[in-house]
């Protein structure tokens, strides 16, 4: 039988790598480590780790083994915080994923709103691309996630989204009224090689190949370039309203992307985390979703490439 603090262990050294990290992050001596190891591999008839010069690295085996691991102690950990908060939300834990702007814009007020409610609860933020938010609300490691997607993806299997907002593109520059093609021989400031796909596609639909001078994914900087007269840029809308340099002209110019909640397995949720989603909603300047798309939500689209 698998013992769960020996799955920890094998998950702790997944994570940091080492014996000596696994043991410093579980507050244990190493050889206890080792000792916990070795009881598991007996347990299981299975090598997991190897020597690697002075090190060790998962085996094959030990790999799928961890993984599963890292998702069950995920579980637990839920279970714990969800019956703590099932004694009168007097106790408990929201872990949520989300997006940089989401933090900046929708999270603040929703958090004030949890505290004012249920001061007891605890939330934990962690700043994370909707497509690693999702994995980490399947692998039990968030309760929740605020995520963007687009009309032409498909869902991910076992979650399950609730609609916010509509979060459109704008272009950023120093004049009001212009078009993505009134820039078409202009410097451009763009995100990295993996975060300008759609920016890329934004301008071939304008029916041009956008020349790219500068690149950044901060948002503080392409405005402050943008600014200065160094070139143009696009922004989402929960962006242009976390940070909004003097000077800086905006002009919608492509398709929204779409925000949702995202949670996983089927209702109903955690009550810590219930409880957030309804500060969320009750919250000053909270999100505005139609209710057409709310009900569609398990058929909401795939994760799109990063974004701010």
């Amino acid at each position: 039988m698998l013992d769960l603090v020996r799955l920890r262990v094998l998950a702790a050294v997944a994570a940091h790598g080492s014996v000596t990290g696994a043991a410093q992050a579980l507050h244990y001596t190493q050889p206890t480590v080792s000792h916990h190891l070795a009881r598991l591999e007996a347990a299981t008839g299975a090598r997991l780790v190897q020597k690697v010069g002075r090190g060790i690295r998962l085996t094959p085996e030990g790999q799928v083994l961890a993984r599963r691991a890292a998702e069950i102690i995920g579980r637990v950990d839920a279970a714990d915080a969800e019956l703590a908060a099932l004694i009168g939300l007097e106790v408990g834990r929201v872990r949520l994923g989300a997006f940089t702007s989401a933090l900046t814009v929708l999270v603040p007020p929703a958090a004030a709103e949890l505290r004012r409610q249920h001061p007891n609860i605890e939330l934990e933020l962690t700043d994370v691309h909707p497509v690693v938010a999702q994995q980490q609300l399947r692998d039990g490691i968030l309760d929740l996630a605020i995520i963007f997607r687009y009309d032409d993806e498909p869902p991910s299997d076992g979650i399950r989204y609730t609609y916010l907002l509509d979060d459109p593109v704008y272009l950023l520059s120093r004049r009001t009224g212009e078009t993505l093609t009134d820039h078409r021989e202009s410097d451009w400031i763009a995100g990295c090689v993996h975060c300008r796909q759609e920016f890329v596609d934004l301008c071939a639909e304008a029916g041009f190949t956008p020349r790219i001078a500068y690149t950044s994914d901060d948002i503080m900087v392409k405005q402050a370039f943008v600014a200065n007269g160094l070139g143009v840029t696009t922004s989402p809308g929960l962006a242009l309203r976390s940070h909004r340099a003097e000077g800086i002209k905006a002009t919608k110019v492509g398709a929204a992307r779409h925000i949702y909640l995202a949670t996983y397995g089927e209702p109903p949720d955690p009550p810590a985390t219930a409880a957030f989603i309804e500060a969320l909603t009750q919250a000053p300047g909270k999100p505005r979703g139609d209710r057409k798309r709310s009900a569609r939500s398990r058929a909401a689209p795939r994760t799109a490439p990063p974004g701010s």
